[in-house]
């Protein structure tokens, strides 16, 4: 007989395993379900992809966006541009008058429009005659052309001469504001267009006194009113000097350069104006008698071969008759 503790332990024994079996099975069910699909991994990555295009083409149509609002908006943007621009041609002619009559200085302040239109059509017709200047000279540039450096020129003395000035007289006190002295410094440049205009058509080829006149009366007004207006604004001596001698030692040095840089004696001109031989006439002279010992040396070398050839033919011509004559007289 059988025992029953045997038994027992048997029973128990095949219980458990049931029991372990069940359990095996339920975890392979659970790791399976957590295994992702392909499928699900494909549809997971066209989701990202389609986000990702759908904020980039976001992002896009709201820079566009902005731009045209921008651009829509230049309008106004040119409005705040307006007042600087806005003058009659009236007061523009009696601003460029006024720019030649320096005012005696007082301890009133003078009074400095804050306005750019006629000094930038002042800069442009100096850039006219600067062009003007190095076409006469024929004037050749390196590197850009002829538009882009009398623009460069023109544009940096304008600019920066007027941020240079504006710093000195921070630095010094002295009571104007940047757009005045461009509105200063450019109307001050009508006294060296008509310097510049008139040494161009009307130029001597001996000496550059007229020149200098013209630099002295219209560039001494020009820089005179601009001292002025420097002089009924500050308030130190020593301020003053400095301020003033920069100024005018700038604009008068800067229309030096103008004219010896890009300037050229006509001499058609000249020879109106002084009814005086031009002076590379002895150059000519020396020119035509090297052209004519040249052609001399060349006809006497050409005569000399022909005559070399001459006697070398006669020589020839010799030489076959003595021979035709000694066989005449071995035959016979």
């Amino acid at each position: 007989m059988a025992d029953p503790s045997s038994w027992h332990s048997q029973n128990m024994s095949d219980k458990s395993a049931v029991i372990d079996l069940g359990e095996l099975e339920n975890e392979q069910d659970i790791d399976a379900a957590s295994e992702p699909d392909p499928k699900s991994k494909k549809s997971f990555g066209d989701d990202m992809r389609q986000r990702l295009t759908g904020n980039v083409t976001e992002m896009l149509w709201n820079s566009g966006k902005t731009q045209a609002k921008k651009a829509w908006s230049l309008y106004g943007n040119i409005d705040i541009l307006r007042p600087y621009f806005d003058v009659e041609p009236h007061e523009v002619r009696q601003r460029l008058l006024f720019s030649l009559l320096p005012q005696k200085p007082s301890d009133q302040k003078q009074r400095v429009p804050r306005e750019l239109y006629g000094p930038l059509m002042v800069v442009f017709t100096m850039i006219a005659l600067l062009l003007f200047q190095m076409k006469t000279a024929e004037h050749k540039v390196e590197e850009g052309t002829l538009m882009g450096t009398a623009f460069g020129v023109c544009f940096t003395y304008w600019i920066g001469g007027a941020v240079f000035v504006w710093v000195l007289s921070y630095i010094s006190n002295v009571h104007i504001a940047l757009l005045q002295i461009m509105s200063m410094m450019g109307y001050g440049l009508f006294g060296p267009c008509i310097v510049l205009f008139l040494s161009t058509i009307i130029h001597t080829s001996h000496d550059h006194l007229f020149f200098y006149s013209l630099w002295a009366i219209f560039g001494g007004l020009s820089s005179l009113r601009m001292i002025s207006i420097i002089l009924s604004r500050t308030q130190g001596k020593s301020q003053r000097l400095l301020v003033c001698g920069v100024l005018a030692a700038l604009h008068l040095l800067f229309l030096i350069y103008l004219h010896f840089a890009y300037h050229q004696i006509v001499e058609e001109l000249s020879e109106v104006f002084d009814s005086k031989p031009v002076a590379q006439q002895p150059q000519a002279k020396l020119e035509d008698i090297s052209a004519t010992k040249v052609t001399e040396s060349v006809k006497s070398v050409v005569e000399h071969a022909q005559n070399i050839v001459k006697r070398a033919v006669n020589d020839t011509l010799g030489n076959t008759r003595l021979g035709t004559n000694n066989t005449h007289a071995v035959k016979a």
